[in-house]
């Protein structure tokens, strides 16, 4: 898998503030202040209940300021806030399912640039809530009228610090623990300085690993991009082939998203780290699978193989954990290298990821690039288009006459499908742009896809 695209642009202030169903997202300082964190947290408290909402960080700067003013708005309608600390995201929502509390907040704004910062909210399972129950959240906030309670009926904030034990014992729980150890792999990480930093080293010694850290270090600024884009981890492909590594797993700020560089310190792509997973788990563990709509076409070619079905939703991680649920999915994920296993909880897990790529090097025993050699091979490129929101219809609207007569898919956006390529079109959910992806067997197809796309766009 190869991936590019133009990497990032300076959103335009007035569309700084995003609410979705992947959470309330912004500026710290601008679209995203002390108040409407305060009040958003408050409405979230009035619609779960009064009882113990748990909040996490990652590592931005901005995330103490906003935990405060988010733990405010809960203490404020009758809720217990419980701190756990600086963790990855997906521990944070396995703890919320396992202590049985009435909800989570996640404070990270993922891959998006350290000024920016977010609210993802968590249901009492321990997952992303599902998109009528965030549209239900934003009405309750709109309003504005929210369950208050007075002084005498105000609880205490507690904290928690056993969040990163517990997720690491039920990644670990899933995988065979002692053929892992028993190979010693060499590993190294770039954590961006994220909520990683905290958990991976831990995890991967905990495993046997040997650990070569880069960019580990919580208190200090992200030293890149937090999107682990292969542009973005230069320096973990070359710590790799420098300490002569078995593999380098490189993480997002949150914790949920995993890109692979291979032993010779080749970035796979995020895409493979999805594909790779699936790969592995259903030869044990055969059953539905289900990625979004702009995943890689590896993972249909490798569920095939297994007479496995896939199902295919819009982008997002809710949409991705709605429809695992409804069939009862045994793997799924996302192609921006976020890998979700119901065995450990519904989520986006990095940590999953690593734990399943480790299991399928230990148990062949082979290299990397021989385990990626055996997936098929696809080259996926990337663009993005500043556009104005009322003018996303219209565009659409363009694709679609234009390629009238082809196989079009409507999941998300518009993708046109051809036997072994396709484009897609959508509209993003946490900026005012529209993504254009293509997939086909050359770099010279998928680059003539989005050429083509580019050309009728922006006539």
């Amino acid at each position: 898998m190869q991936c590019s695209g133009t990497w990032r642009f300076e959103v335009p202030r007035q569309y700084s503030l995003k609410i979705s169903v992947s959470g309330v997202r912004g500026i710290v300082g601008e679209s995203l202040t002390p108040q409407l964190v305060a009040s958003y947290a408050a409405a979230f408290g009035n619609y779960c209940g009064a009882g113990p909402i748990f909040i996490g960080s990652d590592t931005r700067p901005s995330g103490e300021m906003i935990k405060q003013a988010a733990i405010a708005g809960l203490l404020s309608v009758g809720c217990t806030p419980v701190d756990v600390g600086i963790v990855p995201i997906p521990a944070l929502m396995l703890h919320v399912r396992e202590a049985g509390a009435f909800g989570g907040i996640g404070i990270t704004a993922s891959h998006n640039p350290i000024e920016w910062n977010a609210l993802k909210f968590i249901g009492a399972g321990g997952i992303t809530l599902r998109a009528n129950q965030a549209a239900e959240l934003t009405d309750l906030y709109h309003q504005g009228v929210y369950t208050r309670v007075n002084a005498h009926e105000m609880t205490e904030p507690r904290t928690d610090g056993s969040t990163l034990e517990r997720h690491r014992n039920a990644v670990i729980s899933v995988v065979d623990e002692a053929s892992i150890r028993a190979r010693h792999f060499k590993v190294a990480v770039d954590c961006c300085n994220g909520a990683g930093s905290v958990a991976t080293p831990a995890f991967l010694r905990a495993l046997g690993c040997e650990v070569l850290e880069m960019h580990t270090d919580p208190f200090k600024p992200f030293p890149r991009d937090p999107e682990p884009l292969p542009e973005n981890i230069t320096g973990l492909c070359e710590l790799v082939t420098r300490s002569g590594a078995d593999v380098g797993f490189a993480q997002d700020g949150d914790g949920d998203r995993l890109a692979i560089v291979n032993e010779l310190g080749q970035p796979l792509g995020e895409d493979a780290t999805v594909a790779l997973a699936v790969y592995h788990w259903l030869k044990t563990h055969p059953g539905p699978v289900v990625v979004n709509s702009a995943t890689t076409r590896m993972v249909d070619d490798i569920a095939q193989q297994y007479g496995c079905p896939v199902y295919r939703t819009p982008v997002g991680e809710v949409h991705v954990v709605e429809r695992m649920l409804q069939c009862r999915a045994t793997i799924g994920g996302e192609g921006n290298g976020g890998v979700i296993l119901p065995a450990v909880n519904p989520c986006r897990d990095s940590y999953v990821a690593m734990a399943l790529v480790l299991e399928a090097l230990a148990a062949e025993p082979v290299r990397i690039s021989e385990l990626r050699s055996r997936l098929s091979h696809y080259v996926m490129l990337r663009d993005r288009l500043l556009c104005e929101p009322r003018d996303i219809a219209p565009l659409l609207k363009l694709i679609r006459g234009s390629y009238q007569g082809q196989d079009l898919d409507f999941t998300d956006g518009i993708k046109v499908l051809w036997d072994n390529k396709w484009l897609q079109v959508r509209q993003s959910q946490t900026e005012p742009i529209l993504r254009l992806t293509a997939e086909a067997p050359t770099e010279a197809e998928a680059r003539a896809l989005l050429t083509e796309a580019l050309t009728i766009l922006s006539p």
